[in-house]
């Protein structure tokens, strides 16, 4: 039997998404950074591994290769990545982060971590831990069914 709070959870992570995007919009615009969370998801993991491929990247973002590729695409457009071809495969590129785009990193990572600091208000560790473990669990789930 379903209550109603099992029909609120779908609820609870599509509102808690949207505020977390919302934040990380505003504090980007008050930062002059015009990126998306997308984006900054990709600036960020080539800020800790620059030079991996499209396809660490899809991978490491949980994005499918395509939508990859696009937000690449628009990062290279405001010159903060660049693509590399790889020396013995024509067909493949490394990405690397511009000076323009290691500068944002290193003007917005400490906003984040403020952010971040601010969304886990109120929360101990093992609130902190019984969330990592439901939601991996819930991914689990879906995963299976894929």
């Amino acid at each position: 039997m379903h209550t109603h709070a099992d029909k609120n959870v779908g609820t609870y992570l599509d509102r808690t998404l949207k505020l977390v995007k919302q934040h990380y919009l505003r504090v980007f615009r008050e930062n002059g950074a015009d990126i998306s969370t997308e984006q900054w998801v990709i600036i960020d993991q080539l800020k800790a591994n620059n030079g991996i491929s499209q396809t660490e990247l899809a991978n490491g973002s949980y994005k499918n290769a395509p939508t990859v590729s696009r937000i690449i695409d628009l990062l290279v457009k405001k010159g903060l990545v660049e693509r590399q071809r790889f020396k013995n495969d024509r067909r493949r590129y490394k990405i690397y982060l511009t000076q323009s785009g290691i500068d944002l990193h290193e003007r917005l990572l400490p906003k984040v971590y403020e952010l971040r600091q601010t969304s886990w208000a109120g929360l101990n560790e093992q609130d902190w831990e019984n969330l990592k473990r439901i939601m991996a669990k819930v991914q689990e789930n879906f995963e299976a069914v894929e």
